[in-house]
């Protein structure tokens, strides 16, 4: 057991959005022990022994689940020594209670490197990149100018979720692939967490950045040089900031409204659809299946064309969503399908059809691709070892191009005749 607020806190720092971070003596700034947003709620805690070793920190998520992290609690077959995460359902001054996974151990007072995570689909949402930004933090409390990913694992997705905590140096045309090669470098960038009394959770630094409100995460679309695509889009409109739901280029459904600086101005409430579900044709089923493939990592495609070959997808009514997988089923939301129709119908040749029911089939893949993978890579780490490699070897079957096609062409058909 620890209490957050066992270290006596000397020094004391204002953020550039109104949080605050109170440090004791050590190293550097010396050493952070609690971060408060601008409502004076803790987003971090920290504690450190005399020798200024971390004994035991907390970091709220955004969706507001606190993460707890014990200092070199486990070992890991692949890099030994290793720190431990654990949920805190009552909060940082709470009992470990269940552990998730874990990460290679740092020295907190000295960080030299980005960590390994062993099983980063054990976490919960905003996790991850709730203890990346206290890596962040606390390198740029002791200076650090630059640090590098140093792991088996530099995946896609942990390169978005470094974006929001670091940004990588620039010059480098192709970062995605120079981090693969563990050849990228990050300059410590973290991000200033606000909860909002309406329960908006405000990512900002370069203004608002992320939101996570009632489940759904609205992302900036550019983060460096890197395009960022997420149904729930952060952009500016009328001197304001906007949370909205974004697809085929423009906003379907405006959710929040805020000031530059993060406050909420206004909660808009989603209007409930009554429309009726309505089954897609086989043949854009079948071309979404071999879109999501092409979406994703060839070693996935054989558990991903499993996935969707289960599911039956259906245009319904959603509110405040555009895409939900539970159990057998996968709804598209019809205010997607009102987008892409209204732009497939303003469409003045065959071509010009063709083209925007291709782009509105992507977007739909693009909905589909998260939930599906998440399942695939789900079903494979059921298999027993011996059979992962030949699942893993499974690539796209020949074919895939015509499958589309013939489903944009059904989607063309099957809008202009609305």
């Amino acid at each position: 057991m620890y209490h957050p607020l066992m270290n006596r806190t000397p020094g004391e720092r204002r953020t550039p959005y109104g949080g605050t971070i109170r440090f004791r003596a050590g190293p550097g700034r010396g050493l952070r022990v609690l971060e408060l947003d601008r409502y004076q709620a803790p987003v971090a805690t920290l504690c450190w022994d005399t020798t200024n070793a971390l004994t035991a920190a907390a970091v709220r998520t955004a969706p507001g689940a606190w993460i707890g992290i014990e200092p070199r609690g486990a070992r890991h077959g692949g890099w030994g020594l290793s720190d431990r995460l654990w949920l805190l359902p009552d909060g940082p001054g709470g009992e470990r209670r269940q552990p998730l996974t874990v990460f290679e151990a740092l020295d907190w007072a000295a960080i030299d490197h980005i960590p390994p995570l062993a099983e980063p689909a054990r976490l919960p949402p905003g996790a991850g990149t709730a203890v990346l930004n206290l890596v962040a933090a606390l390198a740029a409390d002791q200076g650090i100018a630059r640090l590098r990913y140093r792991g088996p694992y530099p995946t896609e997705t942990l390169f978005t979720a470094l974006l929001e905590a670091f940004r990588y140096l620039e010059g480098d045309a192709e970062p995605l692939d120079r981090f693969r090669a563990g050849e990228l470098d990050w300059a410590p960038a973290p991000h200033e967490r606000h909860f909002e009394p309406g329960g908006a959770a405000v990512q900002l630094r370069d203004g608002v950045e992320k939101v996570v409100w009632r489940g759904q995460a609205y992302y900036r679309a550019r983060w460096q040089s890197v395009a960022r695509w997420a149904p729930g889009r952060v952009h500016e409109a009328e001197g304001t900031v906007r949370c909205s739901l974004w697809a085929l280029g423009a906003a379907v459904e405006d959710h929040l409204v805020l000031d530059p600086a993060g406050h909420v101005l206004t909660a808009l409430e989603p209007a409930p659809d009554p429309r009726h579900s309505a089954p897609l044709s086989p043949e854009v089923q079948a071309g979404l299946q071999a879109l999501v493939r092409a979406q994703s990592a060839p070693a996935l495609a054989g558990a991903v064309a499993g996935v969707m070959a289960a599911l039956a997808i259906e245009w319904a009514g959603l509110a405040g969503g555009l895409v939900e997988v539970t159990g057998a089923r996968a709804r598209l939301a019809w205010k997607l399908a009102d987008a892409g129709g209204a732009r497939i119908g303003a469409a003045t040749s065959p071509a010009a059809r063709l083209g925007r029911a291709l782009e509105l089939l992507v977007e739909m893949a693009r909905l589909l691709g998260d939930p599906v993978r998440a399942r695939a890579q789900a079903s494979l780490g059921e298999l027993p070892a011996a059979a992962q490699p030949r699942a893993l070897a499974g690539g796209a079957p020949a074919g895939d191009a015509a499958t589309i096609a013939a489903a944009a062409t059904a989607l063309a058909t099957e809008f202009r005749r609305r």
